[in-house]
């Protein structure tokens, strides 16, 4: 029985290079609507997903358009996996790369501070809840479970599957398109 985790492609989304601390909520909103456009996926991530008995996704269009781009559509969809959303703050007279503010902004958030979005322990519960659908699932299939997901959504639920007896058996990498397959041994 494994559960495969895997990252969403490459999203289709050029923006600005250099933003305002405050654009950043704008430059976020058209982050979530871009799905990954003609990304394609490694061979290796289209054999896991091929394996699967059953897929799940986050809502985002980023997730459901790199399973377009498998040949593999969801059996659910649960906004319990969709990313942990970024704060913005006001840091006045910078204009820096938007993957600037976003490592910035997601430092902050891992520190608990959180500003109008949904904070760190309250991700870890949705994590919680994410790991027992997977593990559902994958009793229910008796066979392989992708979950087809988010960077930091993904890792926090890996560390509640590790938390439940499961074992990473296998990582592809960090990337997009990258997996990590968790087994009861």
């Amino acid at each position: 029985m494994e559960i495969i985790l895997m990252r969403h492609g490459k999203p289709a989304f050029t923006a600005s290079s250099r933003v305002t601390s405050l654009k950043m909520a704008e430059w976020i909103s058209q982050y979530n609507l871009c799905d990954t456009g003609s990304d394609m996926p490694p061979q290796f991530s289209k054999t896991l997903a091929s394996c699967a008995l059953h897929i799940i996704s986050s809502p985002l269009p980023r997730a459901r358009s790199s399973l377009t781009a498998l040949g593999r559509e969801p059996d659910l969809i649960d906004e319990v996996f969709r990313e942990a959303d970024l704060p913005v703050f006001h840091i006045p007279a910078f204009r820096l790369p938007p993957i600037f503010w976003a490592s910035v902004f997601r430092i902050m958030w891992f520190c608990g501070i959180s500003r109008n979005v949904e904070s760190l322990g309250i991700a870890k519960q949705r994590a919680v809840q994410a790991a027992d659908i997977l593990v559902t699932s994958v009793k229910v299939v008796n066979g392989p479970v992708l979950l087809m997901g988010h960077w930091v959504m993904n890792r926090l639920i890996a560390k509640e599957l590790v938390s439940m007896g499961w074992k990473e058996y296998r990582r592809q990498g960090n990337g997009y398109w990258n997996a990590v397959i968790y087994s009861l041994l």
